[in-house]
């Protein structure tokens, strides 16, 4: 029986593809990093087409890497960067626009719009979600009002949307398959997550046509084959997750109460919350944790938009470090307590505060501040805007954590996990493989093509790594966090 999984890892800043074998291993892996397109204040855009080939370089570049052949494959995963929104021509798969992505923030005041006629209650008992621009549904009827003539082919039944597993799995089976999963779609803003169906009512309330829309799956289904041209042969597409609920699986969160965060561009943090959809009362957002076999497993989110993206920024957007790699020691150097916060609220804040006008600020520079300051406070911000999210789901009831999975590619910097494990004065467990993203697709397909037989025979393939103990004393755990909160407060605009 073929035992290789090739998942693809569609994220933010690049495209990924990785061979695992039926232990969970990496074989092989290739990234290939893309463009960012800001055209303009809190706008982000991405060239689908960009999109598509980096996804078809890596897949060809890890079957050649590994030796391997399209027939050594049993399935393919497919796991994406959520809310990024692509419509295009059903007849030539062309975009008609560049892909707006899940940061983008140029349908905020179409969101104020919304939410002061009182509708963001409905939309939050229907989707679990809160009216935000992060979402799709906005940014799908903002392209179809400005490329022109587009809202009446959408009508029509001559356009296609779909976030970007939509529009990978359109391209790799030739345009047969026009389908997401109901992670994907759970995070629209049209589907109803207790339905598990489009809703009317959401449809027209943001004015989205029908007929844009594709058929919603399980997590772990029958999504197509490949073109055989593309990469040697058929291959069977038979897992779909967005990116972090592949996480929660890839993390083997399968216990209600467990709970995982992932630290790539952003940082997101989601905790098992079962049968039970939770209403939140704290501006978490409600979610389709993953669905297999018909059954919905529900999680508790909070969203941070730019964690591993504040590195980023650092690197190429202000030229302090040459790679991120030079953070830990910096860090290292310069230690816990040195005055300075930055807020790396780029493109608005995300949970627990939602407030999409709030711009990035650095609070604290003094005569004394150097580069290794200014980074060392880059990675600091990732752990108060996880305590940020901890404070909100205890409050609306999820207990304390005891133990918190982390992955993603920040958490390679042990400063960085310390930390976050002093901040929080909880208990977190790194595991051997931190591409937990790309695993949790890799599993999904090898449920549905009989590589794995239950989702405990794959909770028996997590191990950890290393197990970190909070270190610090509550005194400067709460005098930190204070700085912290009081740096929120001054950013904020709403």
């Amino acid at each position: 029986m073929k035992q290789y999984l090739l998942s693809i890892d569609q994220g933010t800043t690049s495209s990924r593809a990785i061979v695992f074998d039926a232990r969970g291993s990496i074989v092989t892996s290739a990234q290939q990093e893309f463009t960012q397109h800001f055209p303009a204040d809190g706008w982000v855009e991405h060239d689908p087409e960009e999109i598509w080939a980096s996804t078809l370089q890596v897949c060809r570049e890890v079957l050649r890497n590994g030796n391997l052949t399209a027939a050594d494959i049993a399935g393919i995963g497919i796991t994406n960067q959520r809310e990024t929104t692509v419509v295009w021509e059903r007849g030539t798969g062309r975009p008609i626009h560049k892909a707006i992505v899940w940061q983008d923030r140029r349908t905020a005041e179409t969101c104020v719009s919304l939410k002061s006629h009182g509708h963001e209650t409905t939309v939050q008992n229907k989707t679990g979600l809160l009216i935000d621009p992060y979402f799709s549904a906005t940014k799908i009827a903002w392209i179809l009002d400005n490329v022109p003539g587009a809202r009446e082919r959408a009508e029509r039944g001559e356009l296609a949307f779909g976030t970007i597993d939509t529009f990978l799995l359109w391209r790799l089976t030739g345009g047969k398959s026009h389908k997401t999963d109901a992670t994907n779609a759970s995070r629209t803003l049209v589907f109803n997550i207790h339905t598990q169906q489009w809703d009317d009512e959401l449809l027209q309330l943001f004015r989205v046509p029908r007929a844009l829309l594709p058929q919603v799956e399980d997590s772990a289904a029958d999504f197509g084959t490949t073109d055989p041209a593309l990469l040697g042969g058929a291959i069977p597409v038979a897992g779909m997750a967005g990116d972090q609920q592949a996480a929660l699986i890839g993390q083997a969160c399968f216990k209600p109460g467990m709970i995982k965060s992932t630290y790539g561009t952003g940082c997101f943090m989601i905790l098992n919350t079962g049968s039970e959809a939770l209403v939140s009362r704290n501006r978490l957002l409600t979610t389709v944790g993953y669905r297999l076999n018909g059954k919905v497993t529900y999680g508790l989110e909070g969203s941070i938009f730019i964690a591993g993206a504040a590195i980023q920024w650092l690197r190429d957007g202000i030229a302090l470090i040459s790679h991120a790699r030079e953070t830990e020691a910096m860090a290292q150097e310069v230690g816990v307590e040195h005055g300075v916060y930055m807020v790396p609220a780029f493109t608005g804040l995300g949970a627990p505060y939602w407030d999409p006008e709030a711009r990035g600020a650095l609070f604290g520079l003094t005569r004394d501040t150097g580069i290794k300051d200014i980074v060392t406070a880059g990675l600091q911000s990732v752990a108060y805007q996880t305590k940020d999210l901890i404070h909100a789901m205890e409050g609306d009831g999820a207990g304390k954590p005891t133990t918190l999975r982390v992955d993603g590619g920040m958490v390679a910097n042990n400063w960085v996990v310390q930390f976050l494990c002093d901040v929080l004065n909880v208990n977190v467990d790194r595991p051997a493989v931190i591409e937990t993203t790309a695993l949790g697709a890799a599993y999904l397909a090898g449920l549905q093509v009989g590589v794995y037989k239950s989702l405990e025979e794959i909770a028996e393939l997590w191990h950890c790594q290393r197990h970190f103990t909070p270190q610090m004393d509550d005194t400067l755990r709460n005098r930190l966090y204070a700085g912290w909160l009081d740096a929120v407060k001054r950013v904020r605009r709403s």
